[in-house]
């Protein structure tokens, strides 16, 4: 049975969790804590793949070992039962001795499911599920979204004038640069946003017209891969994208195209290629994708229903016409307000 300070345990498990966002795919973001009589007496988050579980450095940081048979511990996801690249986290739980665990939320993934509640409950230890659950499912959404709904979790961003334009129409021969919307405040966010992802989508169209680097170049942290959808293949091999900071995934109907640093993908399908995208990156397993195309691919992530986040500036400039906004039935749930302009999100699910 949970007892009310479970909640607010679990939520410093949440805390200790996301510190480690962007850092840990394939895996999940974990955090745990160990209370013995309304103390923490030791605590931890998983900080990448193939490095120690979060119970595992909960466990480690506590200095009296002799606590641990009179304490709780907390932990924001199911912990693992199989041999990975690390022991089972059970395994190490039932032989320190610990008789109460509590868990946000059961681990869907086919490895865990449940096995892990299971096998401490068998041990004799009571186990508590589901405290704060919704919360810990979101701070996993990527992860669980990957193994549930077989496909990269989907965050589609964009910025429209204040007239409700993307872009300007471009001229041709007009030099390939970006037409800047928001200020750097919101571009510092939006890298922030990209180095928690796995891997980062434009459109040919985009590459032509911005040259976009589509890296972290503003914030710390790893550059998503970058995924480029063209089906004519008619890119710059100098394009600003086909350097070596990261990894490139082209998508394409052009069997004839070659570009350094890039795995060329044929495109079987035309009408349906975001499903094909989709199922393709979740194979290689990627499990997050930022969506920074323009009005095209927007449009048909948004036709294909297969997108989980919508994240759209509106800026104070006024276009005066051009390429319209291609979300018209965007629905804001939340709003934030920046000194250049509106940030409005939307959820799909």
């Amino acid at each position: 049975m949970a007892h009310s300070d479970d909640f607010i345990y679990m939520r410093r498990c949440l805390d200790l969790a996301v510190r480690a966002e962007g850092n840990t795919s394939p895996n999940p973001l974990v955090g745990s804590v160990i209370v013995h009589e309304g103390t923490i007496i030791g605590e931890g988050y998983h900080l990448r793949a193939g490095t120690p579980h979060a119970e595992v450095h909960a466990i480690n940081a506590v200095a009296d070992k002799s606590l641990l048979p009179h304490s709780t511990l907390y932990a924001s996801l199911e912990p693992c039962s199989h041999h990975g690249r690390t022991p089972p986290c059970t395994d190490l739980i039932i032989r320190s001795g610990i008789k109460r665990v509590v868990v946000g939320t059961v681990d869907t993934s086919l490895k865990v499911a449940g096995r892990g509640i299971e096998k401490m409950m068998a041990s004799g230890i009571e186990v508590v599920a589901g405290v704060a659950e919704d919360e810990c499912r979101w701070v996993n959404r990527r992860f669980f979204t990957w193994h549930e709904k077989k496909r990269p979790y989907v965050i589609l961003k964009w910025a429209r004038s204040a007239d409700g334009y993307i872009d300007f129409n471009r001229s041709p021969g007009e030099a390939a640069e970006p037409h800047w919307i928001t200020g750097m405040t919101e571009r510092v966010l939006v890298h922030r946003w990209r180095a928690a992802e796995d891997a980062i989508l434009a459109g040919g169209g985009t590459v032509r017209a911005d040259n976009p680097s589509l890296d972290v170049r503003l914030w710390r942290g790893k550059n998503p891969v970058r995924v480029i959808v063209s089906r004519s293949g008619d890119l710059d091999p100098g394009s600003k994208i086909f350097n070596t900071t990261a990894d490139v995934i082209l998508f394409t109907r052009n069997w004839d195209v070659s570009f350094q640093n890039t795995l060329v993908i044929y495109l079987k399908e035309d009408q349906d290629f975001i499903r094909e995208v989709l199922n393709t990156l979740h194979q290689m397993g990627i499990q997050s994708l930022f969506v920074e195309g323009g009005a095209f691919i927007i449009k048909s992530f948004i036709a294909s229903g297969l997108w989980d986040e919508a994240w759209r500036f509106t800026g104070k400039k006024n276009f005066g016409g051009g390429v319209p906004d291609p979300f018209f039935s965007f629905t804001a749930g939340r709003s934030y307000r920046f000194k250049n302009s509106l940030l409005e999100t939307a959820l799909n699910f």
